[in-house]
């Protein structure tokens, strides 16, 4: 079996120290890593091997059994501007591991390494374009506008081909957003109702209980906009609006992903934005800043299937939980109408939970118990974390996992990166229509106040 070295660059950073480090030490206590891969940590910081791994036991959660992949970890200090630093990294590689590897790089910096890296690997040869043993992973964001995404993919295409990069969108590699497929197309009762013939609405919705932590200087360059729906969003809505595949290949699910985001569109008019009250007093955070914390957009998808469905795409910070679901409302049931007429029947609804609750529930109307022919709501509830032993898999596990065995399905393409910017960037956002919330209650008042909109479920 041909060996792995993993380099990762950033490796003292918070993404280490709190998504990959787990991910590794559960992969490999797993068996899905074997004894033949190896990780190389760099960063910039003057350590030795001891010093980095008392780095890792003082920043990684006391909880993991960090001893267990010790002799898997190698630090290796260098400077990202220097190019002898690559050529060093490269004689390291060769002389430990030898040439005949597959050799891996994820880079969990900030974007304005990206090109500085792949640039320095290429010329040190430790990357070869076309050779897919050498693939690289990038973490978003992938740009700040369609301008700045084009321009570094771009610059990566001088290095790498498109099957050697990997872009992460890390909601991706969750159970429930796989799960959208096998729901959809591998029960009839679902896919024969996916159309506009039955469902109404559509809410997409990532709400967060706390504010940004210590994201200051990064958040407040992107937004809720940038940071949640030109990602995380747009892949549900591709994923749940997308016409059924003819295979599960990877590049199969791809294409039909991008034909509906090319026909998604963001009706301007409707747009709201807000940021909460107390963020301007954040760390890192500009007094005058009018970064949006929250965002209510709602989308068309312009094919046979779904025209005139609206989509509502809803995400912000400081709300009332903690949670990430996808709600399909179906229409009214004329039939039930006309036989209960007195008790109107509710609509059914789909509830996808992506996060923090994982599962489905499916809600719809049954008669009470007893002798009288009262209607009430009820609820096939499906949880599909409690079905999991031991250890929940993360989405960085999986991530980790294929991009290591080369399974791309997960990882969002160039032509993906750049439809959804594309949806997003004509949106106006104009200042003065900020609206500045204390809380959820005070963000529904003045949406209804300010707006007069009460088709936004929050």
């Amino acid at each position: 079996m041909m060996k792995t070295v993993l380099t990762i660059f950033g490796a003292t950073g918070n993404l280490m120290h709190i998504k990959l480090v787990p991910a590794l030490i559960r992969l490999f206590k797993s068996g899905h890593l074997n004894n033949d891969t190896s990780v190389i940590c760099v960063s910039r910081r003057d350590y030795n091997q001891e010093m980095y791994y008392e780095h890792l036991l003082s920043s990684v959660s006391p909880s993991l059994d960090l001893e267990s992949i010790k002799n898997k970890l190698t630090y290796f200090q260098m400077d990202l501007q220097n190019p002898e630093d690559y050529q060093n990294l490269k004689k390291k590689i060769e002389l430990t591991y030898g040439n005949d590897i597959q050799s891996l790089f994820y880079l969990a910096v900030s974007p304005e390494f990206f090109v500085e890296i792949a640039q320095g690997i290429s010329q040190a040869g430790l990357v070869e374009k076309g050779n897919i043993r050498n693939r690289v992973v990038f973490e978003k964001p992938f740009g700040h506008s369609f301008e700045s995404a084009k321009s570094i993919n771009t610059q990566l295409e001088n290095y790498f081909t498109e099957s050697q990069i990997y872009r992460i969108d890390h909601y991706l590699g969750k159970d429930m957003i796989q799960n959208i497929l096998v729901m959809r197309f591998g029960n009839i009762v679902f896919e024969n109702n996916w159309s506009r013939d039955s469902i109404e609405k559509i809410d997409i919705l990532v709400k967060e209980h706390s504010g940004i932590g210590n994201r200051g200087s990064y958040y407040d360059q992107s937004g809720a906009m940038n940071d949640m729906v030109q990602s995380h969003l747009l892949q549900m809505l591709a994923l749940i609006t997308m016409e059924p595949p003819k295979s599960l290949d990877s590049a199969e699910i791809r294409k039909n992903k991008i034909e509906v985001l090319k026909k998604t569109t963001i009706d301007n008019q409707s747009a709201i934005f807000g940021q909460y009250i107390g963020y301007l007093s954040e760390q890192g955070i500009p007094s005058d800043s009018s970064t949006e914390t929250f965002v209510c957009l709602k989308a068309q998808v312009d094919t046979p299937r779904f025209k005139d469905v609206p989509i509502y795409l809803i995400t912000g910070k400081k709300l009332d939980e903690k949670i990430a679901e996808i709600i399909i409302h179906f229409k009214e049931h004329t039939l039930a109408n006309t036989l209960w007429p007195n008790q109107k029947p509710l609509h059914n609804q789909l509830v996808i939970g992506v996060s923090e609750y994982e599962g489905v529930r499916f809600q719809m109307n049954f008669k009470t118990p007893g002798l009288n022919d009262n209607l009430v709501e009820t609820s096939l509830d499906y949880c599909h974390s409690c079905q999991k032993i031991g250890n929940n898999p993360e989405a960085y596990e999986k991530l980790l996992k294929d991009f290591i065995e080369n399974t791309p399905t997960l990882f969002t393409s160039w032509d993906e990166i750049e439809a959804s910017w594309k949806i997003v960037d004509p949106i106006d956002f104009i200042r003065e229509t900020l609206i500045h919330y204390a809380d959820i209650d005070d963000l529904r008042s003045k949406i209804r106040e300010r707006k007069g909109r009460e088709d936004i479920d929050l």
